[in-house]
């Protein structure tokens, strides 16, 4: 049997060499082929490998490209002198014997460490080139939480105490809503998380320099683009696409913006309610199949929350922008699949935004005032096989006919409606052979 052979499970698969004569058990035994650690691959060096003696390392030449790229020596052959190898051991030991890195230490914390993505400030020879920056920060969190939008409860607590120590000025307030609203606009489907980060960041943001607080500068950016809403829609498809994504931030931000009042619960910016409508009038004064399909987006966001909040104020702005869009189905050269999605839009608001109303007490319900009031009614079904139930109009005289139809089989269906077998008459002499063995089997168990 090979002398190599172990009895654990995996053993004899990896007899490679250590890169560090030290790690071998008796290193000035010539014979001795059995290393004290078997490794598959080289472990990484640490960014911060102190500086290594022209003896420190016996033998690279297995090592992969890179892993050693700090050290000026070049490799040396693995048939090196023992003597060489022991005292790069011993300089080692000398290094790590006057360290001042205590493994007591409560926490160690990297200069430049973030938690998110610390490998943005290394380049590829794992040099460090700076201090993060309060964009490079951000784009890490607006990262993270596009990635992660379900870790925003857990985090944004976090983030929130991070950014309150970074913005301490005016200029990087302003830089901040830039990043966000910038972020919140470009990248796919972060609108929504982007918008609730807002309202948080607005709430929980320390700093209010005379210019305005978080909220009031955001909404500043937000009109610089607002004002150039009449240009965009006309403008090339890149400079709509981003209009476009510009409308659908502003929509989730007027769901999630809230302006806490000093009396009452929190209220919406009411600034954005007119901004949506006019942003809407805007998309369909040149109604090409882009800025259709933007405004039904719109509309399917915040359509029930505008209607709502226009009823409340007597106004009459949706009946005006579903007549507008009638107006475009009707005339408008939009393609075959963008009119039936405004088709399907002015249905929906008709059905008021597909909402369902509690249903009336049921001492009052009526087949007038609740929708469900036949839900639990049974189903029939004609001679023909036509089902019907008590909300058909003619009901009762399908009924009567279905009652007269079993009255006329009463010999053929029992009391509940279910047909009646005489067994007795349809049985093989075999299969009733079979049956009353089985009944006295049963009725013997059930006695013992």
């Amino acid at each position: 049997m090979n002398e190599n052979f172990d009895r654990a499970p995996g053993a004899g698969r990896s007899r490679n060499f250590p890169a560090d004569p030290g790690l071998m058990t008796g290193a000035g035994d010539a014979d001795s082929k059995t290393p004290l650690f078997n490794q598959r691959e080289p472990l990484r060096q640490p960014r911060t490998t102190p500086p290594f003696t022209e003896n420190s390392i016996g033998s690279v030449s297995d090592m992969p490209d890179g892993d050693y790229r700090r050290q000026s020596r070049p490799p040396q052959s693995p048939n090196s002198n023992n003597t060489s190898a022991s005292r790069g051991g011993n300089d080692v030991d000398s290094m790590i014997k006057s360290s001042k890195l205590s493994a007591n230490a409560p926490e160690f914390v990297p200069l430049g460490f973030n938690q998110y993505d610390d490998s943005a400030y290394y380049d590829d020879s794992d040099a460090y080139y700076g201090e993060p920056t309060l964009a490079d920060t951000v784009t890490d969190f607006l990262g993270h939480l596009s990635s992660s939008p379900g870790s925003f409860e857990s985090d944004v607590e976090y983030i929130t105490g991070i950014l309150n120590s970074w913005v301490t000025t005016e200029e990087l307030l302003k830089e901040l809503v830039e990043l966000i609203y910038t972020q919140s606009t470009s990248i796919p489907n972060f609108a929504y998380t982007g918008a609730r980060l807002c309202n948080y960041l607005s709430h929980h943001l320390i700093i209010t320099p005379a210019s305005g607080n978080f909220r009031q500068l955001l909404l500043i950016r937000c009109q610089t683009e607002f004002q150039q809403r009449d240009a965009a829609v006309r403008g090339e498809p890149e400079t709509q696409k981003k209009f476009h994504s510009y409308v659908l931030f502003l929509g989730e931000l007027y769901l999630h913006l809230e302006i806490k009042s000093g009396q009452g619960p929190p209220v919406r910016a009411r600034v954005l309610l007119g901004a949506l409508k006019d942003l809407l009038i805007s998309l369909f004064s040149n109604p090409v199949d882009a800025n259709l399909i933007c405004a039904v987006k719109l509309l399917k966001l915040t359509g029930s929350v505008l209607d709502d909040a226009w009823k409340e104020s007597g106004e009459s702005h949706m009946g005006e922008l579903i007549k507008r869009i009638e107006d475009i189905v009707l005339d408008a050269t939009c393609s075959r699949d963008v009119r039936q999605m405004l088709l399907k839009l002015v249905e929906l608001r008709s059905s008021d935004w597909g909402r369902v109303h509690a249903a009336a007490a049921a001492s009052s319900a009526t087949p007038d005032n609740d929708p469900n009031y036949f839900m639990n009614e049974p189903t029939f079904y004609t001679e023909d096989g036509t089902p019907f139930t008590a909300a058909d109009p003619d009901y009762a005289e399908k009924y009567q006919e279905m009652l007269d139809r079993q009255d006329y089989f009463h010999d053929v269906y029992g009391e509940n409606g279910n047909e009646v077998y005489d067994f007795e008459d349809e049985m093989e002499p075999e299969i009733e052979e079979a049956f009353e063995h089985f009944c006295l089997e049963s009725e013997r168990k059930r006695q013992q």
